[in-house]
């Protein structure tokens, strides 16, 4: 069983990743020696903070070992692909790979003899979108009946929300000027309209009036963010972008939780007095993925 999107994963089996994360962070004795003798192969084909040191940590805390693989300095750079994976699968227990393509990461699924994670590409990030539900329960206590409102760009963070969103029962709105044309779904979208569960609206403030959760992310792609190539692009984007900022002015009288992913790129996609604000769950976001970390190879490494 692979982990490349959480279409892979029906609503029972999410609910369940979910509740056994937060199992794991109130009981990690438990789980000391849960993987010991197992080995994780983590390839990155992009930079990585959380997405590296959770899985690296989970793996240690879990009795196993990680092994750090940057695809610029290993034969994923010049060999054929298929050829490596059947190689690098013949190692290790497992793989987690941080790709720029979705496909990509599907070819590596096909080739692979052991589940393989997506660690993000341009189209999924499963992972992050674990964490964030394990977040919602914890501090809610519950996911059914929710309401969260993405408001940012439509990219893999997007698509993942509205899958895991309508699949455990959360109610999603996105409020999405702009759509990065890599990322669409088009049969996600569909599929998660017919839940009745998901709508988008440009109209913000009536979009968080009523909402549990507000959740952004980046405005620009960090591999792009800092491209004088993209110079251009970003600064249409933030001219377009900056009346959907989460602030404390479009956040006036409510009790929302207020949720990134990270990176933050303070001043543009969210202000900096809104996180560290009483309602920011970032950084427990951010400390969650270790515990859906465990949680994930626990399940795909037959350890559950």
């Amino acid at each position: 069983m692979h982990l490349i999107t959480l279409k892979n994963f029906s609503s029972d089996e999410i609910k369940g990743v979910v509740d056994s994360s937060l199992e794991i962070k109130k009981n990690p004795e438990k789980y000391e020696f849960a993987l010991e003798g197992k080995s994780l192969a983590m390839i990155f084909q992009k930079t990585s903070t959380r997405t590296r040191l959770s899985f690296e940590v989970a793996m240690t805390q879990l009795g196993g070992h990680a092994i750090y693989m940057d695809w610029l300095t290993t034969n994923l750079l010049l060999g054929d692909l298929t050829d490596e994976l059947k190689s690098i699968s013949g190692y290790v227990d497992g793989i987690m790979a941080r790709v720029l393509r979705n496909s990509t990461l599907q070819a590596m699924a096909e080739a692979s003899r052991v589940p393989v994670i997506n660690g993000c590409d341009e189209r999924y990030h499963p992972c992050q979108i674990i964490a964030d539900l394990v977040t919602i329960k914890e501090k809610k206590q519950r996911l059914r009946g929710l309401k969260l409102v993405y408001i940012g760009v439509h990219n893999n963070i997007c698509n993942s929300l509205i899958e895991g969103c309508t699949k455990t029962g959360i109610k999603i709105v996105t409020v999405t000027p702009i759509v990065n044309e890599v990322s669409i779904d088009k049969d996600l979208l569909e599929t998660a309209k017919a839940t009745g569960l998901f709508e988008n609206s440009l109209d913000v403030k009536t979009a968080v009036e009523d909402c549990d959760i507000v959740y952004t992310d980046t405005w620009v792609d960090m591999e792009h963010f800092l491209d004088p190539q993209f110079k251009k692009e970003k600064e249409k984007r933030v001219k377009l972008m900056l009346p959907y900022q989460i602030n404390k002015k479009l956040l006036t009288g409510s009790d929302a939780l207020i949720m990134h992913d990270m990176p933050i790129h303070r001043g543009y996609e969210i202000h900096k007095d809104v996180i560290n604000d009483p309602r920011s769950v970032i950084y427990l976001q951010s400390q969650n993925r270790l515990y859906s970390a465990k949680a994930i190879l626990l399940k795909l490494l037959g350890q559950t």
